[in-house]
């Protein structure tokens, strides 16, 4: 690889231009998604994912920049399926679990992540860690992106359409269908009528709000959705009160990736390295660690992220993270001439320790609670919209990072922490001064904490209405279960926001 792997601005390149093809692929994401079907799209992606990686494979022979060509292609498979992914989990989960999915997603990057340092670790060693070290340390773990990938795009074969993207495109028969098997329940099962009249406003609901705001876009062609994706994002930052969210959903995502977490998870050997480790090996191995610690940290944002709220594990994660950054800084300043010697490893492993617990705070806070966030403070109508803003300016800052990383540890050294360290501190200060804790907020809630009153209730009034015109209203009824005409305006945010299938589940069980 040669210069690419020492000079480092041309390393930033190297790292970066995976995250600016996946800017690119989460921008035509909800195109494909919505014209191929998300089975589809993600089938394709897998594709492009495939052929990115086999470019990859041939930089041996080929030079450096089919890395780079390659790199770009499977940023561009990945970054849409970033969204299409998770999209289609929570299209065909059960309602009452596809909150969890969101911060199961984020673990489940962590332990792909923490898998991935272990195989580069394990692979070090081939041919050497010197001169005579293999191209075939840094080959195989390329290769082996395969396997995951195939494996996804085999799995998909086997996979339902999404039963929304069904009854949306007109196909109702084949969505019941789809619902019956994935519940394992009979086609007049009563849970899957309400789950099928459930998605059916859903979609009614969607191409109604379209033919308000946009009546020439109404038509799904392809066309009009291409259309629609670019002037449905424009709409988000026509008012005050809407733009409000954006700067939320936007800015939270740029203090994410400004935390500096993917600094450390794409340079951490060059990381540990400079702060004094004996070898390569040794860096890999403090590496393996880094994945460990975050993926533990996880778990506990996936089990109480809705018992303790969004903003303070968030306040408590970014003081943390910050103060992590500050202590690294000041060691690194006082002990940067002695490692070059050789000495004082001592110093060096308390740095690398702050390091970990920085992954940590990382783990249980801004990595799930940042997604759950920017998906919360959206009214109904807009909220695909707004999501794939948010996801928009995650993978742009982290193309950012990545670039600039290199050059800072090569020119300003301990200053990168500094510099890292304030700008999470400057994320403390934004979520503490501008966002809103979003738990248990009802949408209508939501529209007075953002000054847009009347945005959600519209929406809700149009969604009572579809209600009553589809038949889910008499079906609850019939059922038992209060409908959303029925519940008090009084109701906590929590009895509003229960899932009716929930609601009909509780009353099997009690009878």
């Amino acid at each position: 690889m040669g210069d690419w792997v020492v000079n480092s601005t041309k390393k930033g390149w190297l790292t970066s231009i995976f995250e600016l093809g996946a800017w690119f692929g989460c921008l035509y994401s909800g195109f494909l998604a919505e014209i191929l079907s998300r089975k589809y799209a993600i089938l394709v992606n897998v594709g492009i994912f495939v052929v990115g990686v086999v470019i990859q494979c041939i930089t041996a022979v080929a030079g450096a920049s089919c890395l780079i060509a390659g790199r770009f292609i499977t940023g561009l498979a990945i970054g849409a399926m970033s969204v299409n992914v998770p999209n289609y989990n929570a299209e065909v989960a059960p309602p009452e679990v596809r909150g969890s999915l969101v911060a199961l997603q984020q673990l489940a990057i962590t332990a792909g992540i923490m898998v991935s340092f272990w195989i580069d670790y394990g692979t070090n060693n081939i041919g050497g860690t010197g001169p005579s070290q293999s191209d075939a340390a840094w080959l195989v773990p390329i290769c082996l992106q395969l396997v995951p990938g195939i494996a996804l795009g085999i799995g998909m074969l086997f996979m339902p359409f999404s039963p929304r993207w069904l009854v949306h495109h007109g196909r109702e028969a084949e969505a019941r269908k789809v619902l019956s098997n994935l519940r394992s329940l009979d086609q007049d099962h009563p849970l899957i009528e309400l789950e099928f009249l459930e998605i059916k406003a859903q979609s009614v609901f969607e191409k109604r709000s379209t033919a308000e705001k946009w009546p020439h876009l109404v038509a799904l062609t392809p066309l009009n959705t291409f259309k629609l994706q670019f002037v449905a994002i424009g709409s988000l930052f026509t008012t005050k009160a809407m733009f409000r969210r954006v700067i939320v959903a936007t800015v939270t995502m740029f203090f994410q990736q400004f935390t500096g977490i993917n600094a450390v998870l794409y340079y951490a050997p060059s990381i540990f390295k400079a702060l004094g480790t004996s070898s390569n090996t040794t860096s890999l191995l403090a590496t393996g660690v880094v994945g460990v610690a975050m993926f533990l940290a996880t778990i506990p944002a996936v089990l109480y992220i809705d018992k303790l709220g969004r903003k303070p594990v968030m306040l408590v994660g970014a003081l943390g993270m910050g103060t992590c950054h500050m202590i690294i800084a000041v060691i690194f300043a006082r002990n940067e001439h002695p490692w070059s010697v050789g000495a004082n490893k001592a110093a060096g492993w308390a740095a690398v320790a702050m390091v970990w617990l920085f992954v940590v705070h990382f783990g249980y806070s801004w990595g799930p609670c940042a997604w759950v966030l920017i998906s919360e403070v959206w009214p109904l109508s807009n909220r695909a919209y707004g999501i794939a803003l948010g996801a928009s300016s995650n993978w742009m800052s982290n193309f950012i990072v990545g670039q600039i990383t290199p050059d800072m540890l090569t020119h300003i050294k301990y200053g990168t922490f500094i510099f890292f360290g304030l700008l999470t501190f400057m994320g403390a200060g934004f979520l503490w001064w501008y966002v809103p804790e979003t738990k248990r907020l009802t949408l209508e809630e939501m529209d007075v904490v953002f000054g847009s009153v009347g945005v959600a209730r519209a929406d809700s009034e149009r969604m009572r209405g579809i209600n009553r015109e589809i038949g889910l209203d008499d079906a609850l009824r019939n059922m038992g279960v209060a409908t959303g005409h029925d519940r008090s305006d009084n109701s906590s945010g929590e009895e509003k926001s229960r899932s009716p299938k929930r609601e009909v589940q509780e009353i099997e069980m009690k009878n």
